[in-house]
This record gives C-alpha cells, sequence and structure tokens, in this order.
C-alpha cells in the first residue's frame, strides 16, 4: 500500500503521478526514497520503534480497505469505540515519513520543524 501510494506521488511516467501526500500512519514509521524504483522506495519500517517482522500477520484500521475483500469494523465505530472508553485521550505523535536523498528540494522533503501538522 505505501510503494502504491509513494508511486502515485513520485513515478517517473509523469501521466501516472496524481500528487498529494504519504501518508501518516500511526504507530508506524518508515524511511520513503522517492527517486527509487517502485518496489525499493519503502524501507526501514518499525512498530512501537521495533523492526516490521515480513513473517508475521499485522491488524490494520482504514477509512479505506487497503485490500481485496477485507471485512470489518468501519474504523469511525472502532474510534468512537476508544474514545467513549478513555476519559483523558492524548496527543498523538506524528510519524512522518523519513525523507532519504532529497537534499534540500522543498518539492520532496518536509521540514519538521515548519510544517504544520494536518
Amino acid at each position: 500500500m505505501l510503494e502504491d501510494i509513494c508511486d502515485n506521488l513520485f513515478s517517473p511516467d509523469l501521466s501516472c503521478q496524481q500528487g498529494g501526500d504519504m501518508v501518516r500512519i500511526g504507530g508506524l514509521q518508515y524511511a520513503c526514497e522517492p527517486r527509487e524504483a517502485i518496489g525499493r522506495r519503502i524501507s526501514d519500517m518499525r512498530l512501537a520503534g521495533e523492526p516490521i517482522d515480513a513473517c508475521r500477520r499485522y491488524q490494520v484500521a482504514s477509512s479505506a480497505p487497503v485490500a481485496e475483500g477485507v471485512t470489518g469494523e468501519a474504523v469511525w465505530d472502532l474510534v468512537a469505540a476508544y474514545l467513549r472508553d478513555r476519559k483523558v485521550v492524548g496527543a498523538p505523535r506524528v510519524n512522518r515519513p523519513a525523507p532519504i536523498g532529497v537534499g534540500a528540494n522543498p518539492g520532496l522533503s518536509c521540514d519538521a520543524q515548519s510544517t504544520p501538522d494536518a
């Protein structure tokens, strides 16, 4: 999914670029090298600081399906139930993709000090 989104942004074929932004995923950190070929752009994926294990299955919640035939509770229902169970919810840590090989190109890099969180 991350490679597909990345290709929508950085495909060398300009007719395939759709614009937008790399997704920020709660709890998941990753690096993105936009100038690499599709399938080689996303690396160093970590969950809670630990490397992702390719042999393990992980549960995800998304506002859109992440695979064909996905079933389950709608993410907004899960969030509503989570919020009802807590009196106080802390601010989440924003997980920005770590850009690799983009230098000072403002169209490809993000400056954590000056880029407002969405």
